[in-house]
């Protein structure tokens, strides 16, 4: 599926399900909300605040994934997303808090006046970036294959990530679109963007394995 057609596909889909995404979604940010509010020390957020919302954004993840190939989900989905995949949900998150902790302290420390070194704090923030984009990929492939291991993945998503690279990154740039915008503004759809996000990144990596399943059904 081709970039446009995925975003299209999820934003027809958010729109389809908007209160109970919203909802899962809600439930998410708050729980990612709730850890800044009570570890003070911004370095540490970076890193518990992904971690503990990791098996909330599994629930959400495995909504997406029901609605991608089923066209439908319900809030009890939810609740069976959190049982069946907390596990992964601790691992995934942690794994992009140790990521964005580590790159934030890149760019602060690179950008810092003592040391003023913009290009590698530039280097920095686009290493960040891809690997972002790679965490994002790997979310409905872990999800959608609880049998496989986290680490095959993220093979699969680097697979993809490196087969097609501009691909991916036009993906990755529209979608920093929207959830920047999600964050600067308050309105009610742009509070679904995480939800977007991981229905429109779905869409990208799952297509495949889905059709194949329909046929031997």
């Amino acid at each position: 599926m081709t970039v446009r057609a995925a975003l299209r596909s999820a934003l027809v889909e958010t729109y389809r399900c908007s209160w109970r995404l919203l909802l899962v979604n809600t439930a998410l940010t708050a729980a990612i909300g709730m850890v800044v509010l009570i570890v003070s020390t911004l370095p540490l957020a970076l890193l518990i605040a992904p971690l503990v919302a990791g098996p909330v954004a599994a629930a959400l993840v495995h909504c997406t994934v029901k609605v991608i190939r089923e066209e439908e989900f319900q809030l009890r989905d939810a609740v069976e997303g959190l049982r069946l995949h907390w596990r992964r949900g601790f691992a995934l998150g942690g794994l992009f808090g140790l990521g964005l902790l580590l790159g934030s302290l890149a760019v602060s420390f690179y950008i810092s006046e003592r040391h003023r070194a913009l290009p590698l704090a530039v280097l920095a923030a686009y290493v960040f970036a891809i690997f972002s984009l790679l965490v994002l990929l790997a979310w409905p492939l872990a999800i959608a294959e609880p049998e496989a291991r986290i680490f095959d993945a993220f093979r699969g998503a680097w697979s993809l990530l490196m087969r097609t690279p501009f691909r991916f990154l036009a993906l990755g740039a529209a979608l920093l679109v929207v959830n920047a915008l999600g964050i600067v503004t308050v309105l009610p759809f742009l509070t679904l963007t995480i939800a977007y996000s991981f229905l429109a990144a779905g869409h990208v990596v799952l297509p495949r394995r889905s059709i194949q399943e329909e046929v031997t059904t």
